[in-house]
């Protein structure tokens, strides 16, 4: 039987969740009458060589979304639905403010847009629609992130704010960026799947973690609109210190913890 030859082989190389990784592999190959053997082959040799299962099928699922990922791209994390529900529920906040029906939402660092993509889904289809900005400096995750994000939503390639549009300037109400926070040392310890398959600007967050955040922090402010929201995501050790990044760029920020999730936000947010 497919199912048990191809959970066989992906346990044997150490799969925690091989039967369900079996039978997405065996839907990514089958057709209404057969699975292509040959083809299911190709993808579980694929897998057991270290390729993460979303490459391999093209899409992740973040917040019950199948998100596009090609490969290289960086794979939203589950933990990060974290993030992403505290940045739609800011986006809905805002939204419910006379003359910010129409909040603008930008995703930073963006990826494949996963965070934008659940932004977006969240509001529901009688809310007034978020006017949605995404940006990312590699070039595979912007081409991902345009085919997450049709117009109207706008993706641009580029470092950080310098891609984005000045008529963004003093406008946005919630800005989200899932930065790249691995301390450099750490990035050798991380599953191979990351480090070797995605991108390494994806990951790095030089010698502390904390740089892309610290430039984030120092910019930021030009970029929020008065009442707006910046929200970060970081472990539990740098929390703190991110919080100091943003406090001492004129912002008030918080800490938010999730058990469930494991991890943590910071959420700063700047004086109207």
């Amino acid at each position: 039987m497919d199912l048990d030859r191809t959970v066989r082989a992906l346990r044997a190389a150490g799969c925690v969740f091989a039967e369900d990784e079996a039978r997405l592999l065996i839907e990514a190959t089958s057709t209404a009458s057969s699975v292509d053997l040959d083809a299911l082959d190709a993808l579980v040799a694929r897998r057991v060589s270290g390729v993460p299962l979303e490459h391999l099928l093209g899409w992740a699922e973040f917040a019950g979304i199948r998100v596009l990922v090609d490969e290289g791209v960086f794979v939203p994390r589950h933990r990060t639905e974290f993030l992403a529900a505290h940045a739609a529920e800011l986006a809905r906040e805002t939204g419910l403010m006379p003359g910010h029906e129409h909040p603008v939402v930008v995703d930073l660092c963006c990826g494949s847009g996963a965070i934008a993509v659940a932004v977006r889904e969240s509001r529901g289809p009688s809310a007034p629609a978020a006017e949605i900005y995404a940006a990312d400096i590699d070039p595979r995750a912007v081409a991902s992130a345009r085919r997450n994000l049709p117009h109207p939503a706008i993706v641009v390639c580029g470092d950080l704010f310098d891609p984005l549009p000045r008529t963004l300037l003093k406008r946005v109400d919630v800005l989200v960026c899932n930065t790249p926070y691995v301390p450099t040392d750490a990035i050798g310890s991380m599953p191979p799947e990351a480090r070797l398959f995605e991108a390494a600007l994806a990951l790095d967050g030089g010698d502390d973690g904390l740089d892309v955040q610290r430039r984030v922090a120092a910019e930021c402010r030009a970029w929020l609109a008065p009442g707006g929201h910046v929200l970060v995501e970081a472990s539990s050790e740098q929390a703190p210190r991110s919080v100091e990044l943003f406090e001492c760029a004129g912002l008030r920020s918080r800490v938010e913890y999730s058990d469930d999730y494991e991890t943590s936000i910071v959420v700063s947010t700047n004086p109207r």
